[in-house]
């Protein structure tokens, strides 16, 4: 029987919502941000509702684990874990930098790249980056997701061209982050539907995790650089700390 997953995401400035089951999927993608920590519970409620699945019938919970804001990573691991905890269920974490590079694939499934650069605006002038490859239907990490300047990620790029991009930084950056003749995916069109797929893939992999072990996965150690600091990071390479 086809799992009954519920998987939120509030890493970036979206709220992405799934529930996945027999008559699914049900999906809400809308803004998030600073309301994502008092919408996020009355969305999960209105979705599983929408669905006529009872939370305690859910077989998982999946989240989105980062990188990305710091706050919405918080929000989105402590419902995934008071949910998992209350219901007595396992968690899927789900890398939010991969969900881009899904949501790309889903824009061009016909003639998708081998690989795919997601860059996402990190603020501070910096950039959380990842790169993946797509081969025989899976996903694999090329480059694990790091904290990198918009020199030292230009640097990568100008070295070994991408095949394509996608992210927030595209816009975010313009010209700064120049990636030639790749193809570009500056808007996700449904991260709702990248989050559950990507939520299914744990659930049939096994990569399932105690509610204990629902965790962001942060690669700023700290929400502020200073002038100085910043200006040495404009010669610095991807970092991950």
């Amino acid at each position: 029987m086809q799992a009954r997953l519920l998987a939120l995401d509030t890493s970036t400035e979206g709220l992405a919502l799934a529930v996945g089951g027999p008559g699914g999927p049900w999906l809400l993608n809308e803004s998030g941000g600073a309301r994502a920590s008092s919408r996020l519970l009355g969305a999960v409620a209105e979705l599983l509702a929408a669905a006529k699945i009872d939370a305690h019938q859910l077989d998982a919970i999946a989240f989105g684990a980062g990188p990305g804001a710091f706050t919405g990573l918080r929000t989105a691991c402590a419902v995934a874990q008071g949910l998992a905890y209350g219901l007595g269920r396992p968690v899927i974490a789900v890398d939010s930098l991969l969900l881009v590079a899904e949501d790309a694939l889903r824009q061009q499934p016909a003639g998708a790249p081998g690989s795919i650069w997601v860059a996402m605006d990190a603020r501070m002038d910096e950039v959380y980056a990842a790169c993946y490859r797509r081969t025989d239907g899976r996903w694999h990490t090329a480059s694990a997701p790091a904290l990198w300047t918009i020199d030292a990620l230009t640097r990568a790029w100008l070295a070994e061209p991408p095949e394509a991009v996608a992210g927030s930084a595209i816009e975010a950056f313009g010209a700064r982050l120049p990636s030639g003749a790749a193809a570009r995916f500056p808007v996700e069109l449904d991260r709702a539907a990248a989050l559950l797929a990507l939520a299914e893939v744990g659930w049939r992999q096994g990569a399932l995790r105690d509610a204990a072990d629902a965790l962001p996965i942060y690669l700023r150690n700290k929400v502020a650089l200073t002038r100085a600091e910043r200006a040495a990071g404009r010669s610095g390479a991807g970092r991950s700390t």
